[in-house]
């Protein structure tokens, strides 16, 4: 049976990036994000979204994720709301996802909100991402979001210092992307001992 690896962190540390090594590293990997960009698209999901969220959000008939993600950032509630009709979904996909993978020793499950969510006791192991808060921020502003913006997405997560507690694994990303990668490999290799 396959070991579920949970991989985690906040917004910033590099999460994409971890998942990406691990893929090309030829370990089976997912994305809770890719799910929910399937979600959005599904007219029955799209339409609990609208009923709580207005007209405001769409763009061209599809569900504008950065209008959705300043609100939601913006409104606690509003945010509670989105994660109701999202995470049970993302969660049952993961799960089946991860029932019919067959002859693998592991496979990896990138999911932002694992902790706090409480899916993480579904994982084997978990593996959490780490960057500084300041590093956090730089990485927010390299991709457009404001100062402001990232600041409300950055304290809108558990911190990141109380992330790692949880963890079976670290993997620190705060050097360049061949430090990444060898932590990566040495994570990778520490599993597979593991297992």
């Amino acid at each position: 049976m396959v070991k579920k690896i949970g991989l985690t962190g906040s917004i910033g540390t590099g999460k994409s990036t971890v998942l990406n090594i691990f893929k090309s590293l030829g370990v089976n990997t997912i994305s809770a994000d890719e799910i929910v960009h399937k979600l959005l698209e599904e007219e029955n999901i799209k339409e609990k979204i609208l009923k709580h969220f207005g007209k405001d959000i769409l763009q061209e008939g599809k569900i504008n994720r950065k209008k959705l993600a300043s609100i939601v950032f913006e409104n606690p509630e509003k945010r509670k709301i989105l994660e109701s009709i999202l995470h049970p979904l993302v969660f049952e996909y993961i799960q089946n996802w991860f029932e019919n993978i067959k002859d693998e020793k592991i496979a990896i499950a990138e999911v932002p909100l694992m902790i706090e969510t409480g899916s993480y006791k579904h994982y084997d192991k978990i593996i959490v991402v780490y960057a500084p808060k300041e590093i956090q921020l730089k990485r927010c502003l390299k991709k457009g979001l404001t100062e402001e913006e990232a600041i409300k997405r950055i304290n809108a997560q558990m911190d990141i210092e109380e992330k790692i507690k949880y963890a079976d694994y670290i993997i620190e990303n705060t050097k360049d992307l061949e430090y990444l990668q060898k932590q990566v490999k040495d994570v990778y290799q520490k599993i597979l001992s593991d297992c």
